[in-house]
């Protein structure tokens, strides 16, 4: 399971894909989430730019990105 660190309350979920490398550009990763392809605590997620908070795992292509608070808390 890959973890990202937030800087602040949340992340995009185009931004999140892309700053853990599982997409090359925000582009794809928006044209994978329309898709259908990237699940958010187990649901489809069809808003490419939701905001994702600490707590959430994301899902796409056989990996799971677990999002931690920023550090001091968050």
């Amino acid at each position: 399971m890959l973890e990202l660190q937030l800087r602040g309350d949340y992340i995009e979920l185009d931004k999140l894909l892309k700053a853990v490398g599982l997409v090359e550009s925000g582009g794809r990763a928006r044209a994978l989430i329309a898709a259908g392809e990237v699940r958010v605590d187990g649901q489809v997620e069809l808003r490419k730019t939701a905001k994702i908070r600490a707590g959430q795992v994301v899902d796409f292509d056989a990996q799971q990105v677990s999002v931690l608070p920023a550090q001091g808390g968050g």
